[in-house]
């Protein structure tokens, strides 16, 4: 028996957005006020802050434009790290010419920054609107301001939406960062904080788990009971809701977790928290799962072998690491055989629960 196509994540998948290829440029710290209570980006870039240096910035995109492939993306320069409309004009200019000298050669096509939703100003935007900035990123990471209080973030989330609607004002791509497992948040607050941002009507977003950074101020807390981060399996679920909230708004998410990098690989850096470097992956193995759990609950009798049917770039999402998923859905239906299959006519985010006619089938009893 085959049945209908079930969507597994909610409407269109990120894999098909034609994303840039990155070359990031880390500024740890700089233009930051302060430091908020998770961040210590030396810590997690392995780079210290210090003057800026173009002639090191300038090596790093030559090596970086050396994995460029010909034709592929477009090419963007992105200054991340630090908060870049907080630094002084003349290092503003002095990094956007920089930039500008790879896009005259032909080499790069636009730039990219980060920035704090309270530097989104006037007299910041005359600065860089002569420049080919093509994406402004904000790191909002909540709309509740009660957590941004405990965060140290020193904005309000009024400071967001005060800078959004600046920013659309001129031909930007706008992205909205959020994070969860903050101090003083919970579910409820998470999940508000992203449907404000839905509302928003951003390009993009990004979601991060909040982590325990060594010599951060959250790493004291944790240290001495104060906080208490979320576990792996508990910032996947709730990271996996507020996935669902924003595809059904159509906002594309291109980027769950944090970057893999070998510094939090190392226990002494990332002292706890949900870190994880397939944090995504587990979030999209997660939705398959419910999706299938509900398309095989739909189904009114069981048999030992089922087939689900995805599109072939989606085998790895619905079989989960390590083959988690076929190992649940066997241990929850008791099925001998979950065989996971390629078909191309599927869309990335469907899967199919198919049966072969000539098997028996078990009535499920339902309660």
């Amino acid at each position: 028996m085959s049945g209908n196509p079930h969507p597994a994540s909610g409407s269109q998948d990120t894999a098909s957005i034609n994303r840039p290829f990155i070359i990031p440029v880390f500024l740890p710290h700089a233009g930051c006020p302060h430091q908020c209570v998770f961040c210590n980006q030396v810590s997690i870039t392995g780079r210290r802050h210090g003057a800026i240096a173009p002639d090191q910035i300038r090596s790093q995109i030559h090596q970086f434009l050396q994995y460029k492939i010909e034709g592929r993306k477009p090419v963007q320069i992105s200054f991340y790290g630090g908060n870049f409309l907080g630094l002084n004009p003349g290092n503003i200019n002095r990094l956007l010419d920089l930039a500008v000298d790879f896009i005259r050669q032909g080499q790069v096509d636009s730039i990219r920054f980060s920035t704090r939703p309270d530097t989104i100003t006037p007299d910041h935007l005359d600065i860089i609107a002569d420049y080919p900035v093509e994406t402004v990123e904000l790191g909002v990471q909540s709309m509740d301001d009660h957590v941004l209080t405990q965060a140290g973030r020193g904005h309000s989330a009024e400071d967001t939406v005060r800078a959004v609607k600046q920013l659309k004002a001129y031909p930007f791509n706008i992205g909205l960062q959020m994070m969860v497992g903050l101090p003083g948040d919970n579910e409820i607050r998470a999940l508000t904080t992203a449907a404000k941002i839905a509302a928003l009507q951003p390009d993009f977003v990004r979601i991060y788990p909040t982590v325990v950074v060594r010599n951060s101020k959250l790493a004291r807390w944790y240290q001495n009971g104060s906080y208490t981060p979320l576990g792996l399996e508990e910032a996947v679920t709730l990271v996996k809701k507020i996935y669902l909230l924003f595809k059904n708004h159509n906002l594309p998410v291109i980027r769950m977790g944090l970057q893999a990098a070998e510094e939090l690989e190392d226990d002494s850096t990332v002292l706890a928290g949900p870190y994880h470097p397939a944090f995504g992956h587990l979030v999209y193995s997660e939705v398959f799962l419910d999706a299938a759990r509900e398309a095989i609950e739909n189904v009114e009798t069981l048999a030992e072998t089922i087939t689900i049917a995805v599109n072939p770039r989606s085998i790895s999402k619905m079989r989960g690491l390590k083959n988690l998923n076929i190992d649940k859905l066997k241990r929850q239906y008791q099925f001998k055989t979950v065989a996971v299959v390629p078909d191309a006519s599927l869309a990335t985010d469907e899967l199919m629960v198919r049966y072969p006619k000539s098997q028996s089938r078990i009535r499920r009893s339902r309660k």
